[in-house]
């Protein structure tokens, strides 16, 4: 974060010339980047504005700023586990969550937060119990926007304010960073063109560098996965709960950034969105259905040690002959963002599905509760590949007892796709009594 802070000693201030002596007046900080880079600016300050002078090519890129306190002794930022977290470990937090006033993030990019997840549930959460929306709402209703298109308009703006916010960090960290999702409609799980045309649509209304547009990892949309890719669109895939569905994902990235045609393939990139914590709750049910001690004792331990596989999986397809000759024309791996973060059952540790599946080139998005409690007591330290070995039996010791994994994968796919159906569909229904409320009003 960009902080700011008036050097009390001004450069120049003993040099006898008056233009020295001018500019030894003039106001002088320092200006920390996103990577911690400083350089030293003079600064003109007005009621409304800041203006840095100077030549440096950091004046070309965008910088958040923040002011110390008027006496010019005010210390940085402070700093979090979540820098740390991106800083040491290399995993980037991110803020599973979305509403207006979209500014409420701002304190969240401080504090280390480097990207935003929504999904139909969180817009169907943030339209429906708040009065932030009913100004542009009425005013769309007025127009004569059907329902639906009024819902993505109202979508579209928050997506789009967000990504001014989180520009800066997409800038410095040179693409790796800074997107905010906003997912097609979940009408269209097992709709493979629908999709491709719905992910088009998006990207361009919603026209900024740093939109991904999430798409689920359900069979029919891999191949949509893959011609996004291709489209020159960067994809945030969604609802993936097995290890299977994810290799099947990381092919469809790959064949897509090969059908592309581009030369440089440096701005389309993508995550893979694996959930987490629904894996426990699915197979916990089934280990307290079998019953015996061996089955009790494996409950909370399928999640994490079919994430820490998946890790496994990612390392050993983002290298070789093929990715190789990606790379060359500058792709960039298909990071794995764990999703679903937060903890279900209130008997396990409320970062359960964060502190093990720390690792390098990650992403962690995380709702409210379990962001907030990383930055309370979170443990920053490298446990996505500690224990593999514990992992893998984890995982063969659940099939043993009888859990099917690629049942459990598809169950969740089910159970995900289904709820942000009734999401969208239950928003789209509250709108439409707003809408009919307004128009008896108007009358």
């Amino acid at each position: 974060m960009a902080t700011i802070s008036q050097l009390s000693n001004p450069i120049g201030a003993a040099s006898p010339s008056s233009e020295l002596r001018r500019r030894s007046l003039e106001p002088r900080i320092v200006v920390l980047d996103l990577n911690n880079n400083a350089f030293e600016r003079s600064v003109r300050v007005s009621s409304s504005r800041l203006s840095l002078t100077g030549n440096s090519s950091y004046m070309r890129r965008p910088l958040l700023v923040s002011c110390s306190q008027s006496n010019g002794n005010g210390s940085p930022m402070k700093r979090t586990t979540l820098h740390d977290l991106y800083e040491k470990q290399g995993q980037s937090p991110w803020y599973d969550n979305l509403y207006r006033p979209v500014t409420d993030l701002i304190p969240l990019i401080e504090s280390g937060v480097r990207g935003v997840t929504s999904n139909p549930a969180i817009f169907q959460k943030a339209i429906s119990s708040s009065d932030a929306y009913n100004e542009q709402f009425r005013e769309l209703v007025k127009a004569g926007k059907d329902i639906e298109s009024a819902y993505w308009e109202l979508v579209i703006k928050d997506i789009q304010d967000a990504c001014k916010l989180f520009e800066p960090i997409y800038d410095v960290s040179n693409a790796a960073d800074g997107y905010v999702s906003v997912e097609v409609s979940p009408r269209l799980a097992d709709d493979t063109k629908g999709t491709v045309e719905a992910a088009k649509w998006l990207h361009k209304m919603v026209n900024c560098r740093n939109v991904y547009i999430k798409i689920p990892a359900t069979a029919p949309c891999v191949p949509s996965i893959m011609q996004t890719i291709s489209n020159g669109i960067s994809v945030n895939v969604t609802l993936i709960f097995s290890l299977t569905r994810y290799e099947a994902v990381i092919d469809a990235y790959m064949d897509g950034l090969e059908a592309s045609g581009l030369s440089d393939l440096s701005r389309v990139t993508s995550v893979a969105s694996f959930f987490v914590s629904r894996v426990d709750t699915l197979v916990d049910k089934m280990l307290e259905k079998i019953g015996t001690p061996e089955a009790l004792n494996l409950r909370g331990k399928a999640a994490v040690a079919q994430a820490t596989l998946a890790y496994q999986l990612y390392q050993k397809k983002f290298s070789g002959p093929r990715w190789e000759a990606l790379v060359n024309k500058g792709a960039k791996k298909q990071r794995l963002l764990w999703a679903s973060t937060s903890v279900k059952n209130p008997a396990y540790p409320d970062t359960l599905y964060v502190d093990p599946l720390i690792g390098p080139d990650t992403v962690s998005t995380m709702p409210d509760q379990a962001l907030q409690a990383f930055i309370d007591h979170g443990t920053v330290s490298r446990l996505i590949d500690a224990n593999v070995s514990e992992a893998e039996g984890i995982y063969n010791a659940l099939e043993k007892l009888g859990v099917d994994w690629n049942y459990v994968g598809s169950q969740l796919e089910v159970e995900g796709v289904e709820a942000f159906k009734k999401s969208f569909d239950s928003l789209l229904d509250s709108l439409q009594q707003k809408a009919n409320a307004l128009k008896l009003v108007s009358l």
